[in-house]
């Protein structure tokens, strides 16, 4: 093989085999997320709203990381929900998750009017983002927060949340 195709096609394999481990963004409908956070489990969710626009809520992210991480194996699940808008998914949303290497599942919430189902969410949530609601059926537990977190207020926070 020419010497001069072999960086390229290499530079090709590993781009592949990057994108094929790349972090899924699932496209979804608000029905769907309800039906997915009112399931009668014991599982704890903590749903964090966000947007790639959004500063307070890219600072906080590694937070929602490190919580996905030390609760690995456990009823726990970290949903990181984007705001953006769907028409970003391929230009903004993707790269984003791939840069900052975000292993908690990423769902894109196709909603185009946030008057019509905010209150849908919760009822308190004003529609500011970093928004985050902590929610776990089987014990009937609900917590939200309209703000943004530090490690260390996002751990406390869970820990009450899981006692």
């Amino acid at each position: 093989m020419n010497r001069l195709k072999l960086p390229g096609l290499l530079a090709a394999l590993l781009f592949t085999a990057s994108a094929g481990h790349a972090q899924q963004v699932k496209v979804l409908k608000l029905p769907e997320l309800q039906k997915r956070l009112a399931k009668p489990s014991d599982t704890t969710y903590v749903v964090n709203f966000w947007a790639t626009w959004c500063a307070p809520c890219i600072k906080e992210l590694p937070y929602f990381e490190q919580a996905n991480a030390a609760y690995a194996g456990k009823k726990v699940k970290v949903l990181l929900v984007s705001m953006d808008y769907v028409s970003q998914l391929d230009k903004k949303v993707k790269p984003f998750v791939l840069k900052r290497g975000l292993k908690s599942e990423v769902l894109l919430l196709n909603e185009t009017d946030p008057n019509s189902w905010i209150d849908k969410v919760e009822p308190k949530w004003s529609g500011s983002i970093p928004f985050t609601l902590m929610v776990n059926n089987s014990r009937q537990k609900r917590a939200v927060f309209e703000r943004e977190f530090t490690q260390a207020e996002l751990t406390s926070e869970l820990q009450k949340f899981m006692k």
